[in-house]
């Protein structure tokens, strides 16, 4: 497999957990999701509605 790839995917993963946390939900669990996903957890992301904010 080639570098360019490697990049890619992570560069999505990583702008996949900043859209998430945008959203109110978990980081660091889209990042790890989306290493696995990539474009589907995406494509997920974007469907779901932003959850509630919940701290007092």
């Amino acid at each position: 497999m080639n570098e360019e790839y490697f990049v890619g995917w992570g560069t999505l993963a990583l702008i996949n957990a900043g859209l998430a946390q945008g959203k109110n939900r978990s980081g660091l669990n889209w990042f790890l999701l989306s290493l696995m996903l990539g474009p589907i957890a995406t494509f997920s992301l974007v469907l779901f509605d932003k959850l509630p904010n919940n701290k007092l």
